[in-house]
Order: C-alpha cells, then sequence, then structure tokens
C-alpha cells in the first residue's frame, strides 16, 4: 500500500471543555495519512484511478467546524467520516492539534493522533 499525505491543514474551530474555548475558539492544526492502492493512478495519470486528496480535504473541513469537548473526538470523527466516504482507504492516522491550549504554563500545542 502506497501512502497520501495532508500535511499541517490549519483551521479556527470552537472545540474544548472551558466556555472560552467554545466562545472564542483556537487555532488547529491537521495532519492526515493513509494507505490505499495508488498503482492504478500512477499508471494513468486519471483522477478518476486516484484518491482525490481535495475531497479528503472538504470531508476534513466539514468535521473541524463541528465543534467538541475533546480533540480526540474530533479525531475519531475526521477518521469515520474519511473511512465511510472512501472505502478503498486500507490504513489512515489523523493527528489534531490545538495550539496554545488552555493549561498553567506556556504550551504551544497540544494533540492527539489516532489511527486505523
Amino acid at each position: 500500500m502506497e501512502k497520501l499525505n495532508l500535511n499541517g491543514m490549519m483551521f479556527y474551530a470552537f472545540h474544548g471543555c472551558l466556555e472560552h474555548e467554545k466562545r472564542v475558539g483556537n487555532r488547529f492544526r491537521v495532519d492526515f495519512e493513509c494507505e490505499y492502492p495508488m498503482l492504478k493512478g500512477a499508471k494513468s495519470d486519471n483522477l478518476e484511478d486516484a484518491l482525490n486528496y481535495a475531497a479528503i480535504y472538504q470531508v476534513i473541513k466539514a468535521q473541524m467546524a463541528i465543534p467538541s469537548n475533546l480533540i480526540e473526538n474530533v479525531a475519531y470523527r475526521i477518521l469515520e467520516a474519511v473511512k465511510s466516504r472512501f472505502p478503498q482507504i486500507g490504513r489512515a492516522q489523523v493527528t489534531v492539534a490545538k495550539f496554545n491550549p488552555p493549561v498553567d504554563g506556556e504550551v504551544q500545542s497540544s494533540s492527539v493522533t489516532l489511527s486505523y
């Protein structure tokens, strides 16, 4: 299986347990990786034979627009939505990072990674 990656997708969203996070929002980064049989598209040079990463981005963008308390839930929903829309994917992994998480100190980001 070959890999397709979408790295550094940036979103402004309203994920978090604190009222402030739900009201003001925050910046998030999403990295997505999946395996699928891409040899057919590689040989044909035809988008219909490949996995359309613009369509994958739209699925991820739609999931990022739905507020969640936990970034774990966001990552899970992204994987489920992508898996549902693109059954040819054999394995996938997503990392969701929240910039400047609300902790008592300086932290650039917190993140979770889920895979199936």
